[in-house]
């Protein structure tokens, strides 16, 4: 007898349909899985034989073939284990098949029948949805993740045993409630940043523009303190954005639910793929972990340069391409990038006479970030140790009062360039139609032959001094606001 269920693989965060064909007939006891399985699936014959034995079901003693279509996409996982187990027991006769026509299945199965949850449960759900599935049934634990996905009905089983309900007509397991997204309420404060007023202003010019800001300075000077605040300076995520990040972190198993912008550092010993993404089949790497957030990365020359250059496409485009024999695959990578590195190996820096640095060792440092990847660093500020004074004094601005001030400058970008769009993912073309006031164009054009800037930081400038007209409230860019952009593109001290 043959049967047919529906589950889903996942290929970067995309998951892919897969109809599960069973076939038992006579011949010698045996079980084959085709289509490309990969270990993990292909050992589910054992996992689903001890779980239907262990929760009643009888387990055919025939020949069992169970088909993965498409048969050149390979699949990868445990997630197959629940609807292989179903329509094992279809074609035997356990279920009635017609009662599972509409429903997709996915969850990996204990050898005691329980459902244990999956990675990409939002992804499947709404894959099941685009294929015109009544519905999706998946382990409990998955629950509130796949009913954030509208237009779908989702159920929630604990053990295999609960699909015994199809034979009395009645749909198995429960229906979930959305999961809610956790509050970030214990993000570090701004505050703690104690003067470095430069630092404080290219931080808040970055989080209200989505620009890439570089900090250079010594060891201890507050650079790693205050990128790590800045997620609390960022406004939050907007709902259809919360979907985006939710699908991702489900897909790579990153947690829970949150409201807030993502925040990864990876360290640097990173790889490029860790880095990008990549493997087989292409997994996401750490700029799309960061999508819609911020990437930090801490002490930025030692970083390996193939790493490092591999971000130069995503810091343009906001996605990543990944090719590969059986194909290419696009992820996304909106992210704002945040850096922090020592002036020299040492970290004391040029100046300091007890920097003991050969300028050879100085330059081999430095030259770990090439100039084309420089280029697109928006903000370079250069960083200080603060003043004893400053710290000895009080707190600095807190999170909550330059979170206003980013949010009303993001609500004019949106009225600008739409929704999620701050002036980072500008388009040259609507950079163009930026309004300069005449002294601003001057003061451009001077600057220009003066630094012989490249027509991608000629642009980036412009962006610049539209985020920061924004924060004044301005609607022409002033002569100050370009001035204050091209300040931020250079290194100047606190």
């Amino acid at each position: 007898m043959l049967a047919e269920t529906t589950s889903f693989t996942l290929e970067g965060i995309t998951a892919r349909p897969v109809k599960v064909e069973v076939d038992i007939h006579r011949g010698l006891p045996s079980f084959q899985i085709v289509g490309l399985p990969d270990a993990a699936v292909r050992e589910a014959r054992e996992r689903v034989r001890a779980a239907l034995v262990n929760t009643g079901f009888e387990f055919p003693l025939r020949r069992i073939t169970a088909n993965l279509a498409p048969a050149d996409l390979r699949k990868a996982g445990p997630g197959l284990d629940l609807a292989l187990a179903t329509g094992l027991l279809a074609a035997s006769g356990e279920l009635p098949p017609d009662r599972l026509t509409g429903w997709a299945f996915a969850g990996e199965l204990a050898l005691d029948g329980s459902v244990r949850p999956v990675r990409g449960a939002l992804a499947m759900t709404e894959a099941a949805r685009e294929c015109s599935c009544r519905g999706i049934i998946l382990p409990a634990a998955n629950g509130p993740e796949a009913a954030l996905a509208p237009g779908i009905e989702v159920r929630t089983i604990d053990s295999i045993a609960e699909l015994r309900q199809f034979r009395g007509g009645d749909v198995p397991g429960h229906r979930p409630e959305p999961a809610e997204p956790v509050s970030g309420d214990s993000l570090p404060d701004l505050r703690d940043l104690r003067g470095q007023a430069n630092l404080r202003r290219a931080i808040e010019v970055a989080a209200a523009g989505g620009h890439s800001l570089l900090m250079v300075g010594p060891p201890g000077s507050g650079k790693s303190l205050a990128a790590r605040r800045i997620p609390s300076v960022l406004p939050p995520l907007a709902s259809d954005e919360i979907l985006e990040v939710a699908r991702i972190a489900g897909v790579c198993g990153a947690g829970s639910l949150r409201a807030e912008r993502p925040f990864r550092a990876p360290h640097h010993t990173v790889s490029a793929a860790g880095l990008v993404g990549g493997g087989s089949p292409p997994r996401p790497g750490e700029i799309t972990l960061a999508h819609r957030g911020v990437l930090f990365l801490d002490e930025l020359c030692e970083f390996r340069r193939p790493a490092l250059e591999a971000l130069r496409e995503p810091l343009e485009s906001g996605e990543v391409s990944i090719s590969r024999v059986n194909g290419r695959r696009t992820l996304p990578a909106d992210f704002t990038l945040i850096a922090a590195a020592n002036p020299c190996p040492c970290g004391r820096g040029e100046e300091d006479p007890e920097c003991e640095c050969s300028p050879a060792a100085v330059a081999r440092y430095k030259g770990t970030l090439s100039g084309a990847l420089a280029d697109r660093i928006d903000i370079i500020v250069g960083v200080t140790q603060p003043d004893p004074e400053a710290m000895a004094g009080g707190d600095g601005e807190c999170s909550s009062a330059v979170r206003a001030r980013v949010s009303a400058a993001r609500e004019r970008m949106r009225e600008r360039l739409g929704a999620g769009r701050p002036n980072a993912a500008a388009t040259r073309s609507e950079v163009s139609q930026f309004e300069l006031e005449a002294c601003a164009r001057d003061l451009l054009v001077e600057a220009g032959r003066s630094r012989r800037l490249s027509g991608r930081s000629h642009d980036r400038i412009l962006r610049l001094a539209r985020t920061v007209a924004d924060l004044d409230g301005s609607g022409p860019v002033r002569e100050d606001h370009l001035a204050g952009a091209l300040q931020l593109r250079r290194r100047s001290g606190s």
